[in-house]
């Protein structure tokens, strides 16, 4: 396992910035934080994160929270010790609707947290995601596949978005030698996730607990795989704190099909759905499973948590949400990641 990194001796509480801090895995890793003894500046502007997420941590001494574009300069008058990089839409609803925001949050975003990092020394993590290797030609997918992605597609402003946001990193790193880390993060599921955001995840429990059809696009048969949330943290902490600047994928290597996915949703939320198919849809990867070798023997991390046991963590969240007051709110937009 790789050294672990420490603050300055003078540093009683470590203070870490989380950006995108009330999306889905900011607010969560603003939890982890704060639990592991980290004074916590979450940075969020709400285009798709939501107040609820964080809503909990209101009146506590360690944590604080600035309403902000992070394309904008981000000036903090105190000590800075983690930057983690979690700003961007990340869902096929938010950045099919967002494009040029998903580009300007990889881009100019990235740049605002790196030099935010810079200017407090601080160790830096980005957040980037599977989808920089866009419709994969290799299987599994490992970190030194430089993978296969449509520019000009549907998908094209987040995945290119994600690799400018890794190129960036890595100049930051060999130009001024900062610390930096890059964790390639795919598909990550559990509460907090948004009932409409477009992700397979949400849109089938949805869709189970109101006994509709679920909808998978094309034959089915293209693999995802599924990482429950709580697993994620422990590597993104092991990650950062880590001697490892090359990218690390994060997360479940235990493969299936979007069919088998759909049956195990349905027999867990014990519906009456049944599947309806749809055509296929342009640039929808057809194999995504991560080579979690790097991040096995670099950081002594895998996942632990089951699919089975992760969906009955996370169905009661998504139950809350289909069967409280926003259950007449509009029709859920049927898009599987």
């Amino acid at each position: 396992m790789s050294a672990i990194h420490k603050p300055g001796r003078k540093a009683r509480q470590p203070t870490s910035v989380v950006t995108g801090g009330a999306g889905f895995l900011g607010s969560h890793l603003v939890d982890y934080l704060l639990a592991h003894g980290h004074r916590v500046i979450a940075i969020d502007n709400f285009v798709t994160g939501n107040i609820d997420n964080i809503a909990h941590h209101g009146g506590e001494r360690a944590f604080k929270f600035i309403e902000q574009d992070v394309t904008e300069f981000l000036f903090l008058d105190e000590p800075v010790h983690y930057v983690w990089h979690f700003a961007s839409p990340a869902s096929p609803v938010d950045y099919l609707e967002l494009p040029i925001q998903t580009l300007k949050v990889g881009s100019l975003g990235t740049h605002k947290a790196l030099g935010l990092a810079k200017n407090k020394g601080a160790r830096f993590l980005l957040a980037s995601t599977s989808e920089v290797y866009g419709d994969p030609l290799a299987h599994p997918q490992t970190e030194a596949y430089w993978g296969n992605v449509n520019p000009i597609g549907p998908r094209g402003c987040y995945d290119e978005a994600k690799r400018f946001a890794e190129a960036l990193v890595v100049a930051y790193r060999r130009e001024h030698g900062m610390a930096t880390r890059i964790a390639r993060i795919f598909n990550t599921y559990g509460p907090r996730m948004r009932l409409n955001d477009g992700r397979v995840v949400p849109a089938f429990i949805g869709q189970a607990l109101r006994n509709r059809p679920l909808t998978v696009f094309g034959d089915g048969l293209q693999t995802r795989s599924f990482c429950f949330y709580a697993d994620l943290m422990e590597g993104l902490y092991r990650l950062m704190l880590s001697n490892v600047s090359q990218p690390v994928n994060l997360g479940n290597p235990v493969q299936m099909t979007v069919l088998e996915f759909a049956q195990a949703v349905i027999r867990i939320c014990r519906s009456r759905s049944r599947i309806l198919r749809q055509p296929a849809r342009q640039d929808d990867p057809h194999q995504r499973q991560p080579d979690i070798s790097r991040a096995r023997t670099r950081l002594g991390w895998e996942p632990g948590m089951s699919l089975e046991d992760g969906l009955k963590r996370s169905i009661p969240y998504f139950r809350e949400k289909v069967l409280g007051p926003d259950r007449k709110k509009g029709r859920m937009k049927n898009v599987v990641e």
